[in-house]
């Protein structure tokens, strides 16, 4: 409501045009039905007032002294100009007749929110809550399944190609990756579609800053591969095959030559191929940890002394088959080529020293939605 504070002059309460004729014309009629006309100081005086609210402009049919105790007093206001948005209702009332006012005024609707602008060469994952983790199979460090919360997120559909990493070194922004490995095997692992493979988590992290992007966090990653439904695999619960991905191999193929494979969002290679270097840092108590909810680890220094209590407690496997780490290690994730189908599941949790070069593991790239 629109009020006058305590002090001010009032407004005329009738000033637009015929405003006063009208206000004559109903106390005629009034006189001449015998009915007392209220005065202007009456509490029953027709006050007509204009409330701004959300949905447009309403029209209030009110009286006087509307206003509690030390507040703003009500004013009358003129008639609603042309020119204003929104719908407006007409009232038209007489001393000691009911108020009849059109309520078939149409609501505006809400504005909807923009769909994240697409980026290239990648695909939404959508935020939410998952289950990630499992409470049973697998190792130590996969446990316990719990729920995790996320904001949505862009990934790459595949993962780095060793023609889009060249281009990273050519502009000096990259480090090469190791030739000898690329050229082990006589030469299985060169291609220009292929995963890139060889380089550092160092190398990944810059390469991924290059293209205006970051890696994935690990939760993040297990996002992407099971997202809503809590699927063993990115394409489901059921088993891997060579025509959903690449595994029990001798070399990687080419990325996206799987689309049997793909996951929830749509992306490639999610499971087998190569593994993916990972933003965070490995903590293998992970899932107990406060931060678990939001799927973050603890700080280097919680995690070495989580290291050191597996190796009091002699629980050499609960980290998998690689010796518990003696440092802050990264995370990777995904599977590879040279993996048993096992190996493949959604949760399997791996790691590595960041400086390490290795011809299983390559890179995907990941960058905030919002």
């Amino acid at each position: 409501m629109t009020c006058q504070r305590e002090g001010a002059k009032p407004r005329e309460k009738w000033d637009w045009p015929g405003a006063r004729a009208r206000s004559d014309d109903a106390r005629a009629r009034t006189a001449k039905a015998g009915k007392k006309f209220p005065s202007d100081g009456s509490a029953r005086h027709i006050l007509i007032v204009r409330c701004f609210g959300v949905l447009g402009t309403t029209i209030l049919i009110g009286s006087l002294g509307g206003c509690p105790s030390g507040s703003p007093r009500p004013i009358a206001l003129g008639p609603p100009d042309a020119s204003e948005a929104g719908v407006k209702a007409d009232a038209v009332v007489d001393a000691g007749d009911d108020a009849r006012a059109d309520a078939g005024a149409p609501k505006q609707e809400a504005p909807k929110q923009e769909a994240p602008k697409q980026e290239e060469g990648m695909l939404l994952v959508e935020g939410g809550t998952f289950r990630m983790g499992a409470d049973s199979g697998g190792e130590g460090d996969e446990r316990p399944a719990h729920d995790v919360t996320l904001k949505s997120f862009w990934l790459d559909v595949t993962e780095v190609t060793q023609a889009a990493y060249d281009e990273c070194v050519a502009a000096k922004a990259c480090a090469a990756p190791d030739a000898a490995i690329l050229a082990s095997f006589g030469g299985l692992f060169k291609g220009p579609k292929k995963p890139v493979i060889g380089i550092t988590w160092f190398s990944a992290r810059d390469y991924c800053k290059w293209k205006g992007k970051r890696l994935p966090r690990e939760a993040e990653y297990e996002r992407a591969v099971r997202g809503s439904d809590g699927r063993r695999h990115p394409w489901g619960n059921e088993p891997p095959t060579h025509e959903r991905t690449v595994f029990e191999a001798n070399a990687t193929e080419d990325v996206g030559t799987h689309p049997a494979g793909r996951g929830p969002y749509g992306h490639d290679d999610l499971a087998g191929n190569v593994w993916e270097w990972i933003e965070d840092d490995y903590d293998p108590f992970a899932y107990r940890r406060s931060g678990a909810p939001e799927g973050k680890p603890g700080t280097c220094e919680e995690i070495i002394a989580a290291q050191n209590q597996l190796r009091r407690e002699n629980k050499q496997g609960f980290t998998g088959s690689n010796p518990i780490p003696t440092e802050c290690e990264k995370s990777i994730r995904g599977g590879a080529y040279n993996y048993p189908a096992g190996g493949l599941r959604s949760t399997n949790r791996i790691h590595h020293p960041p400086s390490f070069k290795l011809r299983m593991t390559g890179a995907r790239c990941a960058k905030d939605a919002g």
